[in-house]
């Protein structure tokens, strides 16, 4: 039974404290929640009666607009904003009460953190010259790096299947270009200087 009481109270007292005072002029509370720096609109802002569960939020534009009451202190709130408030005037006349509210940009600067792979520098320099590198490692290192053998390596390869969808459209695209047009003289085609000079080298044209 007690425990029923203590309910009922605070169902109540929950109910009273999130309605309206009745002693107190109605108020069709609107505007628009602009940035202090360049007035651009803040969506999405908590706009909230203190005190109550009464409010909105703005929308895409800024704009908001709820029953509010005069005297009422509304609170805006928004990611990235300071806090802002402010107090409904309780002299109004009319029933309706517009504003722009600026909110101005909160940041916060955080301390830098650099991250290493070892706990400390000198670790790092205790590692870094207790490594090893063998010979073979090194001559390996340095023959990756010719330019010339890479250079053959990368003529030697066949086409992925990129390059030789860009070959077919590249054909396509001459053949449509030159519809109902004399046949394009390969002469001053790179294209096929390139396959012959293959070929010559690898000796295709001697076999043939």
């Amino acid at each position: 039974m007690r425990g029923t009481f203590l309910i009922f109270l605070l169902f109540s007292a929950s109910v009273v404290f999130g309605q309206p005072k009745a002693d107190r002029r109605l108020v069709q509370f609107s505007g628009v929640v602009v940035t202090g720096d360049s007035l651009e609109p803040v969506p999405f802002a908590s706009i909230l009666t203190k005190g109550s569960y009464r409010g909105t939020i703005s929308d895409v534009y800024g704009y908001f607009s709820f029953v509010a009451q005069a005297g009422d202190t509304v609170e805006f709130a928004a990611v990235g904003f300071k806090r802002g408030s402010y107090v409904i005037p309780d002299s109004l006349k009319e029933s309706k009460y517009s504003m722009i509210h600026v909110l101005m940009p909160d940041t916060v600067m955080l301390r830098p953190l650099e991250v290493y792979p070892w706990p400390s520098k000198e670790q790092f320099r205790e590692a870094f010259m207790a490594l090893n590198l063998s010979d073979n490692e090194y001559q390996r290192a340095l023959k990756h790096l010719n330019s010339a053998e890479a250079i053959q390596r990368m003529e030697n390869l066949p086409p992925d299947a990129g390059l030789a969808a860009h070959y077919q459209a590249s054909i396509d695209n001459t053949r449509i270009y030159n519809q109902g047009m004399a046949p394009t003289v390969n002469l001053f085609n790179p294209i096929a200087w390139a396959q012959f000079i293959q070929a010559w080298r690898s000796g295709k044209l001697k076999q043939q």
